[in-house]
């Protein structure tokens, strides 16, 4: 593990990345406050690492290496918090045999604080979908899926807050339309809603109404669609006031390090995406104090 633990560190590492216009809005101490954001995305029941004759990911990924991974930064930084951005289901035997009891206890155990659903999560339809939840101890965020008519109404939340070492986080999810990617009968009356619209909606109530320090996507939209009239991670970032961070899935994505895109005031807004699987784990520091916020990120290989 240690030739892998932590390569792949990129100039954005040794540099800090200052996002303008950010400040403590729940502390008022003057001490710099350090958080740490880990993230997956993409993982598709892949428990296991790859043989090392395997011809992209030789001897790569594994949930036993990433939790090494993660405990040993949560050692570094004790103010972290670890996310997925949908997908956990589908693509290996444990999925076929277990049906996501497996995924969602392992991801308990590595405490996920929260995740949002992708598209094949829906692969045994919402009843099965249920059936796994009691073995999660994590929060399921999604903004855009009505739920109502359905009986998953009251199992999920449009956005979670977090409280690290004073630091007020806000953590909204996003969901891709379902019509096309998922047969009706899966998701039976979920009704999908503007992801825009919604990523409004709750970037403004967590900014102007909940005062956070830091507010997060979990998306599963894609990171990028040539089609203009396509909802994208970055489309997103551009229409966007208050997010600091998008952490995307869908498209498999392997970005080193985040994307930079200038949002709807001029601000910067950073997006990441790490690939599919578990070969990768993103991480994203954030350094807060009385006067501002810096950040910096980067991909770690497991």
């Amino acid at each position: 593990m240690e030739r892998r633990k932590f390569i792949r560190n990129t100039a954005a590492s040794s540099s800090l990345l200052t996002l303008g216009g950010l400040s403590l809005n729940s502390c008022a101490a003057q001490a710099k406050k350090h958080i740490t954001i880990l993230h997956t995305n993409d993982v598709h029941s892949h428990i296991d690492a790859f043989p090392n004759d395997h011809a992209d990911f030789p001897g790569l990924g594994g949930l036993a290496r990433r939790a090494g991974l993660v405990d040993s930064i949560r050692k570094e930084n004790p103010h972290t918090l670890l996310f997925d951005a949908g997908d956990i289901f589908q693509g290996t035997p444990y999925f076929n045999f277990y049906g996501g009891e497996l995924e969602f206890k392992l991801m308990s155990m590595l405490n996920y604080d929260a995740t949002t659903l992708g598209n094949h999560d829906f692969d045994n339809g919402l009843d099965g979908l249920l059936a796994q939840m009691p073995y999660a101890k994590f929060n399921f965020l999604s903004a855009n899926y009505d739920f109502t008519n359905t009986d998953l109404n009251g199992f999920t939340q449009p956005y979670k807050i977090y409280y690290k070492d004073g630091v007020k986080i806000g953590v909204y999810g996003l969901g891709i339309q379902l019509h096309g990617l998922v047969t009706k009968k899966l998701y039976k009356e979920t009704q999908y809603l503007d992801p825009f619209e919604m990523a409004t909606d709750m970037e403004t109530k967590l900014k102007e109404v909940e005062k956070c320090d830091l507010v997060i996507c979990l998306s599963h939209l894609g990171y990028e669609y040539d089609f203009a009239e396509k909802p994208d991670d970055l489309k997103l970032a551009k229409k966007t006031k208050y997010t600091d961070l998008i952490i995307g899935g869908h498209t498999h994505t392997f970005l080193e390090k985040p994307t930079v895109v200038t949002n709807s005031t001029g601000r910067e807004v950073l997006v990441n995406q790490v690939g599919c699987y578990g070969v990768n784990l993103g991480r994203i520091d954030f350094y807060f104090d009385n006067t501002g916020n810096s950040s910096h990120g980067y991909t770690i290989k497991v």
